[in-house]
């Protein structure tokens, strides 16, 4: 259920759903977000859900505020029926020249670089949101002895497919971009496919993902 409905600006909806962040009140953002896609309703030009956050930015001169909000209000989901999305394994090499941060990792969490690794890529992960740069996911949860904060002083270029973890979240940078996470590796899949107008994005909120380990031949010969 929705918390709280709020304008942003003068088109746009801000849909609150607490100050949790957890896969219980990202999965009702989620549910909500297909929910509206699937209507297609008249005047609403974009749908952006974040961790428990959902915004939905309209057309003035088609639909208002108020009658948005209206709408929303009605709603009725029935979270029961929550599934996550697809399943995916994302290949990712860990050699020296990938592994940006992994020796500040092992001061900072007390760990060596192998058994820091094992732990990530042990678990399953839930993607909450894509966004701040197209397509980037973000994934929980790693677990409260891994979590490290952002890099003292942010890169100027993080390369693209670089896997960064901050906090309880994970992430996969889709395009080279500037950046403050801890760098433990690099995937060569195509998370985003600018090329492909149809579906440019491979992983979607609320699908599961699992980081494979692979060789840097693997990683070269990957295509």
């Amino acid at each position: 259920m929705i918390k709280n409905i709020l304008n942003l600006g003068d088109s746009a909806v801000y849909c609150d759903f607490g100050p949790e962040v957890n896969k219980e009140t990202n999965r009702k953002v989620i549910n909500y977000f297909k929910f509206l896609k699937e209507k297609n309703i008249d005047g609403v030009l974009n749908l952006t859900p974040s961790y428990n956050k959902l915004i939905i930015t309209f057309d003035l001169n088609i639909i208002s505020f108020q009658k948005l909000k209206d709408f929303l209000i009605t709603i009725k989901i029935d979270q029961s029926k929550n599934s996550d999305g697809k399943k995916l394994e994302v290949p990712i090499c860990c050699d020296e020249e990938f592994s940006l941060d992994i020796q500040r990792l092992e001061k900072k969490l007390n760990l060596d670089s192998q058994k820091i690794l094992q732990r990530i890529f042990e678990k399953k992960y839930f993607c909450y949101m894509t966004g701040f740069i197209a397509g980037m996911p973000f994934f929980g949860d790693l677990d409260s002895d891994m979590r490290c904060n952002r890099l003292e002083t942010p890169r100027l270029k993080v390369p693209k497919g670089s896997i960064g973890i901050t906090e309880q979240f994970a992430n996969i940078y889709t395009e080279e971009s500037p950046g403050g996470w801890n760098i433990i590796g690099k995937t060569p899949l195509e998370v985003f496919d600018r090329n492909n107008q149809e579906n440019p994005v491979l992983i979607n909120p609320g699908d599961v993902i699992q980081f494979k380990l692979i060789t840097k031949k693997d990683f070269d010969n990957y295509r």
